[in-house]
């Protein structure tokens, strides 16, 4: 009962942030998730509804690491997307935490991403 209540109230900050934000070709989404053992973050376009980069700890230039869901790994992934996004062109983005607090894992991948020259 209580986990149904904890996850009842995660959508629904989902849902509060997802209303407020929205992602366009010239300042896309960066979307970050996390669970138990991986990381997965994307840059997505919403008015054209297509994910323009995305990466995750299971990727293939990051597999071989074994990454896990800790700020270690956090810090490796947002570099990586960093990059990618860079090369794709994309300079700005929009960050959205997807119903976390920031602080821990969602701070460092949001502070390594800044480092590595996205702007948010």
């Amino acid at each position: 009962m209580q986990l149904k209540k904890k996850q009842e109230l995660r959508q629904k900050r989902v849902w509060r942030v997802r209303h407020k934000i929205s992602g366009t070709a010239a300042r896309p989404r960066l979307c970050v998730s996390f669970t138990n053992k991986h990381v997965y973050a994307q840059a997505i376009d919403d008015v054209a509804g297509k994910t323009l980069v995305c990466v995750s700890s299971m990727s293939k230039d990051l597999r071989e690491d074994k990454l896990s869901a800790n700020i270690a790994s956090a810090t490796k992934v947002a570099t990586v997307f960093a990059e990618k996004a860079k090369a794709a062109g994309i300079d700005a983005v929009v960050f959205d935490r997807h119903g976390r607090r920031y602080h821990g894992t969602v701070k460092a991948f949001a502070d390594a991403a800044r480092a590595a020259g996205l702007t948010f």
